[in-house]
């Protein structure tokens, strides 16, 4: 899948593993090294519907004041936001990363 970030930080933070963004510089060590497995697998899928039979991460679309969203799991407590694309041919190929959110807050 192609996966573009929305911020630099969430690309410092995938590329680099740190980042000056006061939002992400608090991160543990271990949500860091999910969060760019993560990206991995996204980057590793060649459309959307490979992600679900990937049980850990937990796909899942938004619904409510966040429709229009999908989230995979980073970890229990943390969510990578993105929204998705399709190509020409309507298959869902493309993702921009928006957020790292922490879950029900």
């Amino acid at each position: 899948m192609n996966v573009e970030f929305e911020n630099k930080a969430l690309e410092d933070l995938y590329l680099s593993g740190t980042t000056d963004d006061k939002q992400y510089n608090r991160l543990s060590n271990d949500v860091v090294k999910r969060y760019i497995k993560v990206v991995n697998y996204l980057r590793a899928v060649r459309r959307i519907e490979d992600l679900f039979p990937i049980k850990s991460l937990h796909y899942e679309k938004k619904m409510g004041d966040l429709k229009g969203v999908e989230a995979v799991w980073i970890n229990n407590q943390y969510r990578l936001l993105f929204r998705s694309s399709p190509d020409e041919q309507g298959i869902i190929v493309n993702a921009l990363l928006t957020k790292i959110s922490k879950h029900y807050e």
